[in-house]
């Protein structure tokens, strides 16, 4: 049986305050997706970075992961930096089947959502 799991990915800052809405999302996401292993993994800056994650859950027998880049866009962090962890992540561990989703910030509804409390906010 496959065995699922989702990382949030995220930059990583040098303030500790700077990843508490990232663990609520992950939390919020967990919860609702309980069969899941959600985790939360950072770039730079912070711990856990990607492929320390990636190694553990592989541990755990995970053997299907979905990265979601809890980014805005698609900048050069997305665009050339992991990529190239990814193939790393792939050549390391050849039995995991390892995918990644576009930026958050790129599908319509997260934008649609971020509008709506910018709208709101107004009030």
């Amino acid at each position: 049986m496959t065995q699922k799991a989702l990382i949030l990915f995220a930059h990583g800052a040098r303030a500790a305050g700077w990843a508490a809405p990232f663990e609520r999302l992950q939390q919020i996401t967990s919860a609702q997706l309980p069969e899941v292993a959600v985790r939360l993994a950072f770039l730079e800056l912070m711990t856990p970075q990607l492929p320390g994650t990636v190694a553990a859950l592989a541990a755990d027998g995970r053997t299907d992961i979905t990265i979601v880049p809890v980014f805005l866009g698609q900048g050069s962090h997305l665009l050339r930096d992991l990529p190239l962890i990814v193939e790393e992540l792939r050549i390391a561990h050849p039995n995991l089947l390892i995918r990644v989703a576009a930026a958050a910030g790129e599908d319509p509804d997260v934008l649609g959502a971020i509008a709506r409390y910018c709208i709101v906010s107004m009030n």
